[in-house]
């Protein structure tokens, strides 16, 4: 399987297979040779066309995002202070048209925009189990502290 170091270090994106047939389409997910951190659960998003999701900032929660309805545009941003990428944006198109599986270390803000109408469907594969006692970062996504534009790009 081919493996995409992203622009931010430590992210990966990494392209799923799907097999389709007469009968409709296996979807490849997880597997325990492909996750590069511990497994605490899965979850699933459903998100609105036109919806931003985010900014969030984990201090030590890993992501696994699939796209697995829809597509969806990802956007990171490298805010660990100790990072050779800190400062840096990443954008990913994922979902129907691109089927990867996007790997997103603790540190970096991410956050995301239904891009499908009427819904995308997103699925996280987290390093830990969700601990509504453990805290993190949540950033408005049209504040100023993210150097990012929402609005889609005519070129």
């Amino acid at each position: 399987m081919d493996i995409i170091k992203g622009e931010i270090d430590g992210v990966v994106i990494k392209p799923l297979k799907r097999i389709p047939d007469e009968r409709g389409t296996i979807m490849h997910g997880v597997r325990r040779d492909n996750i590069l951190n511990d497994f605490g659960e899965v979850y699933f998003k459903k998100l609105y066309f036109g919806v931003i999701n985010g900014w969030h900032v984990h201090e030590r929660l890993i992501l696994n995002y699939i796209c697995i309805s829809g597509m969806i545009k990802l956007v990171l941003y490298d805010m660990r202070e100790d990072s050779p990428t800190k400062g840096n944006l990443q954008e990913i198109f994922f979902g129907d048209d691109n089927y990867c599986l996007a790997h997103i270390p603790s540190g970096v803000a991410n956050a995301s925009k239904g891009i499908w109408s009427p819904y995308s469907i997103l699925a996280n594969v987290a390093s830990e189990p969700h601990d509504p006692c453990i805290k993190y970062l949540r950033i408005g996504p049209h504040s100023n502290t993210i150097p990012y534009n929402w609005e889609r790009k005519d070129f």
